[in-house]
């Protein structure tokens, strides 16, 4: 008998080192200092939920637009890590990271410097934007080490075209890439102008001061000039890695739609082109009209968003938002790439 008890607490004691190893609440810490060191202090959020750690702050226009991370407690196997694009915030991800926290992963939703804030225009016009954009992606890549056995990196417009310049620099730094609108190439017209002399600062006087409040609570009123041309910047840089056949093997999916006029596809398939891995594009049909931003808008988040389109001085292409009606095929072939890969 005592044998026997001896063993049981043996076991018992196993189970619970095992169990406190496994544990990730000191991760939370970590996750909550890199944002106090970008947004400030920071503070309890409003709507607590279960398995969702998020840094809120006052420097926020709101709740939705803060970082945040859905767990399950524990490392998992696998952690994705997403990027969100330009002038909008974490909120845009949502059903994306809630569809892969639920087949069991990890999820890291980064907010990138300058953005979600109630005051931004020191950001939007700051010529070290692109680096401290890289230094974020990096910082945050090798923060969700600690949350997952291997690291996968998603991004959305110009999330994705951060993602995949990182992965050209670092090859063997993540298992996966995963695009949604990814931002490779812009429309001819930016890129042209984007090697004008002297295009930056005229860019800043014509931006003249920044707003961040408009019909969208969870996205910037209008995408700042200055920072387009820092995203122009990435995208030449994932470009000239190409050229210079920076090694690229891995699993890449891709979401993307063909009537898409912001980021054209090409950018996407140039880099998929040189991917000696497995490439999965979820393609929707240009008859289909959907534009850029909507490709990660779900239903759900379109209700929740409560755009008031009477803000608007006139309604434009594109620019009332709308539900992707791929969306549930988009994300089903996602999870599929993740199960697979």
């Amino acid at each position: 008998m005592k044998l026997l008890f001896v063993l049981l607490l043996l076991t018992a004691s196993t189970t619970s080192f095992v169990a406190s190893s496994q544990s990730i609440e000191h991760e939370f810490d970590k996750f909550n200092a890199i944002y106090q060191a970008q947004l400030g202090a920071t503070r309890g959020c409003k709507s607590p939920q279960m398995n969702v750690f998020r840094v809120c702050a006052d420097s926020l226009k709101n709740d939705g637009n803060a970082p945040y991370i859905l767990h399950h407690n524990k490392v998992t196997d696998k952690v994705v890590v997403l990027f969100h694009g330009l002038s909008d915030s974490p909120f845009f991800l949502r059903s994306i990271a809630q569809s892969i926290h639920q087949q069991g992963h990890n999820v890291v939703v980064t907010l990138l410097p300058g953005h979600g804030k109630k005051q931004a225009d020191e950001d939007m016009q700051d010529t070290e934007l692109a680096d401290r954009w890289r230094v974020h992606v990096s910082e945050m890549i090798d923060f969700s080490e600690g949350l997952g056995k291997q690291v996968y990196v998603g991004g959305f417009s110009t999330g994705g075209g951060l993602a995949s310049e990182y992965i050209l620099q670092n090859p063997k730094a993540v298992k996966g890439l995963m695009l949604f609108s990814g931002a490779l190439a812009l429309d001819s017209s930016v890129e042209s102008m984007a090697n004008i002399w002297g295009i930056q600062w005229l860019a800043k006087i014509l931006d003249g001061e920044y707003k961040t409040l408009g019909p969208n609570p969870y996205k910037y009123p209008s995408v700042a000039r200055f920072s387009a041309f820092e995203l122009t910047e990435v995208i030449f840089s994932v470009r000239e890695l190409i050229a210079q056949g920076a090694p690229l093997n891995l699993p890449i999916f891709a979401a993307h739609s063909m009537a898409d006029i912001t980021t054209p596809i090409a950018g996407v398939k140039s880099l998929m082109a040189v991917n000696t891995g497995p490439n999965r594009l979820f393609e929707i049909p240009k008859e289909l009209d959907v534009c850029h931003a909507d490709l990660v808008i779900d239903q759900e988040q379109l209700s929740d968003m409560k755009f008031n389109a009477s803000m608007l001085e006139e309604i434009m292409p594109c620019n009332v938002p709308e539900a992707n009606p791929k969306h549930a095929e988009m994300l089903e072939a996602l999870s599929q790439y993740l199960t697979t890969y």
